[in-house]
């Protein structure tokens, strides 16, 4: 089975691709200086980019973790950002945690596993 791997730099390929599963990089916004829910929506909108970049959408998703800097204060913010993007009856599996992410304007960060069609 062939590994296609798209926006590749020195450390990490934004997109893997095998065996029919898509697999993104951490997406974050890239500015990151607004709050949690304009970070979600940004980093929501750069999987839709990425997930499209590799001929799959957001309703094959199988799997999201979800990174967030504080549990107590973002939690709710971003699954009201989350909830209102998840296709009904498309879901993934998911799990978030809270993780010192790699700036401290950095409020959420998500992987993805998806299927091609």
């Amino acid at each position: 089975m062939s590994i296609r791997r798209l926006r590749t730099e020195a450390r990490y390929s934004e997109i893997v691709i095998h065996n029919g599963t898509v697999y993104l990089a951490g997406q974050l916004d890239e500015h990151h200086s607004a709050g949690i829910e304009a970070q979600t929506r940004e980093t929501l909108a750069s999987i839709d980019r990425m997930l499209a970049e590799a001929g799959t959408d957001k309703t094959r998703i199988l799997s999201v973790t979800i990174f967030l800097k504080d549990m107590a204060t973002d939690f709710a913010g971003m699954n009201a950002v989350w909830d209102s993007w998840v296709p009904k009856g498309a879901a993934p599996a998911r799990a978030t945690v809270e993780a010192k992410l790699y700036s401290p304007d950095v409020l959420v960060e998500m992987t993805v596993i998806a299927a091609l069609p």
